[in-house]
């Protein structure tokens, strides 16, 4: 299987500029409003979670990756593996500018164990979808079992080491469950 051409790159990085500027018109903060820059933060429940380079929740941007890659072969299996990537970034980075938007947030202060989450920082976002763009890269060298594998790993390492994962994040998000909620914060 062929790489990403040299156009694919430039594409590539279009689309992260384009959702770069996006955030920016949209007011996010660049960093976190704490004024550090963190390679990795740890703790779910503080005011620096989802604002540093990476996080618990960088594990499902790997998944994402996983995803779109599958389902970017499964659908346009004759097209370079660029525009999957292209299209991939895409869907990412609309799911990042939906995520940052009112209505989500309040969503995830509403029914997740997210409190007092108040939306990423453009460097986070822009991490989630390099974390997105790395996970699509691995599962493009990988035969799918173990890319499946490595995501029912990281699925159930999140899950049992900050009660939250993909999965229940997105249950939460669509159909939240009172009892998934309570459990999640310790209760």
């Amino acid at each position: 299987m062929a790489g990403i051409s040299r156009k694919g790159w430039l594409v590539a990085a279009a689309l992260l500029a384009i959702f770069t500027a996006i955030l920016f018109a949209m007011g996010r903060p660049p960093i976190c409003p704490c004024g550090t820059i963190s390679l990795w933060h740890g703790t779910v429940q503080s005011d620096q979670n989802s604002q540093q380079i990476s996080d618990w929740y960088s594990f499902s941007h790997i998944i994402h990756g996983f995803i779109f890659y599958g389902l970017g072969r499964w659908l346009m299996p004759r097209q370079p593996l660029w525009v999957a990537l292209a299209l991939a970034i895409g869907i990412e980075a609309a799911w990042e500018i939906l995520e940052n938007s009112p209505i989500i947030i309040d969503r995830y202060r509403e029914v997740t164990m997210a409190f007092g989450y108040s939306g990423d920082s453009i460097l986070n976002s822009v991490s989630d979808a390099l974390f997105m763009i790395a996970g699509f890269l691995a599962a493009s060298r990988m035969r799918w079992w173990m890319t499946v594998s490595i995501a029912i790993v990281f699925e159930l390492f999140t899950l049992w080491t900050i009660r939250d994962n993909l999965t229940l994040n997105v249950l939460m998000l669509v159909s939240p469950v009172e009892a998934i909620k309570e459990w999640q914060a310790g209760s």
